[in-house]
């Protein structure tokens, strides 16, 4: 991408130069928040070379990008909502609640509200602000590629440190999600106060419906 697409000019001409893009990330983990950026990028200025949706970007690239962003970007603000929020709300509400409060900082550090605000995927009624939604966004839109940047390395390095506290789940590595390794060690050691409990009462269930369809399969194969 690595560019200002037609999408955020057309929005500039109508509403003004200062698009505040806001993605988040940490939705389907199942630990660790869920962490929202709303970026401000300054419209006078070319977009960064390989800025893209940081899905389609290594680790090293997106720590690159992130650190170029903060150089240029008119504001950055990050908002999140806990594992705790998410079990209470659910993480839809708790997607929403984590973007209202990034954007909730964005005028404190801009001095001013900005003109338009930019959303990845749908509109969000409760999002307390007009907006654009844009469905995957994050790859169509310069200021949402910004974001999703800053909100995926801000959320790595956050869990890289969680993991230092609770060294059996390989947060470091896995950034919450529920890998093998991850899942291993709920087994075995049990939640943490930063593992969202619904998140991982599905798990247990999966994982209880996975042992007894194999272990229906041994038997049908022992009594064959």
């Amino acid at each position: 991408m690595a560019r200002w697409s037609p999408i955020e000019r057309t929005l500039r001409e109508q509403y003004g130069p200062l698009l505040a893009g806001v993605d988040e990330v940490g939705r389907g983990p199942l630990a660790g928040p869920v962490v929202a950026c709303a970026v401000v990028m300054p419209p006078d200025k070319r977009a960064i070379a390989g800025v893209n949706d940081s899905k389609q970007l290594d680790h090293a690239t997106r720590v690159v990008l992130a650190g170029r962003i903060r150089e240029q970007a008119l504001v950055i603000a990050i908002g999140a909502a806990s594992a705790r929020e998410v079990d209470r709300i659910n993480i839809y509400h708790a997607t929403v609640l984590a973007m209202r409060r990034a954007l909730d900082r964005v005028p404190v550090r801009l001095g001013q509200s900005p003109h338009h605000v930019l959303v990845d995927g749908k509109p969000l009624r409760t999002l307390g602000v007009d907006h654009t939604a844009v469905v995957k966004g994050d790859a169509k839109c310069y200021a949402i590629a910004c974001a999703s940047i800053i909100a995926k390395v801000t959320r790595d390095r956050l869990m890289t440190s969680l993991a230092r506290r609770h060294p059996h789940f390989a947060w470091e590595r896995n950034s919450g999600y529920g890998t093998l390794v991850h899942r291993q060690a709920l087994a075995e050691h049990g939640l943490t106060p930063h593992h969202r409990r619904t998140f991982c009462l599905d798990e247990q269930v999966s994982l209880l419906l996975d042992d007894a369809t194999s272990t229906a399969a041994n038997r049908e194969i022992s009594d064959a």
